[in-house]
């Protein structure tokens, strides 16, 4: 009697089994990039600042753009001196909203000194109050990023459902933020990552597509 032969794997098992060594991958080099960033030797302000200005040289912007900031946690690159020169320059305003699990964010106007409340992950947004609004440029958190626009966050995936939205919707601008030590040959991605237009560092300005 002839012996049964295995039935062949099924795509589905195939992209399962690619989704788990993605997940890997990343948990991986998160891993590495938090402790890679918590070690960062230098003047954090001093790199907020250069980082504001090359920014500020480099990334074109239409006047009365909207941009959507964020503000800093811990031992992220601060966008404060960023936001507050664009401000002065005519450009309103907003910070991301974490509406919940899942979903992308939305965002609300926001003004230095403003009130902000706690959010998920230890995040601050402005209150629901705030007027709502449609950023056009994001300058975006990150644990990494390479030369071809990938980028890490910490996995819950905000970012890219929000680009992924935005971008159905009209032109927007992703610019990552970041130290320029947090630069890595390459970061895991999907499908459905988004990519980052430009990268911003304490060293220079670049576009990545």
């Amino acid at each position: 009697m002839p012996t049964a032969m295995a039935a062949p794997p099924t795509s589905r098992s195939t992209s399962a089994e690619d989704d788990a060594a993605l997940r890997t991958a990343k948990a991986a080099l998160r891993k590495t990039a938090i402790a890679k960033r918590r070690a960062w030797v230098g003047d954090r302000s001093d790199a907020a600042r250069d980082a504001a200005r090359h920014f500020l040289a480099r990334v074109p912007l239409m006047p009365g753009t909207t941009v959507s900031g964020y503000i800093a946690m811990a031992d992220e690159l601060d966008p404060a001196p960023l936001l507050a020169r664009l401000a002065e320059a005519g450009h309103p305003i907003a910070l991301p909203v974490v509406v919940g699990p899942g979903q992308a964010l939305i965002f609300r106007r926001w003004h230095a000194g403003d009130p902000l409340e706690a959010g998920p992950r230890g995040t601050r947004h402005p209150p629901p109050s705030a007027e709502t609004a449609r950023p056009e440029v994001l300058i975006v958190p990150l644990l990494a990023f390479d030369g071809m626009g990938r980028r890490l966050g910490f996995g819950a995936g905000y970012y890219d459902r929000t680009l992924l939205k935005l971008r159905a919707s009209g032109p927007t601008l992703a610019v990552g933020f970041a130290f320029a030590d947090q630069r890595v040959a390459e970061v895991p991605a999907g499908a459905s990552d988004q990519r980052l237009d430009w990268i911003v560092t304490e060293q220079g300005a670049e576009a990545l597509r």
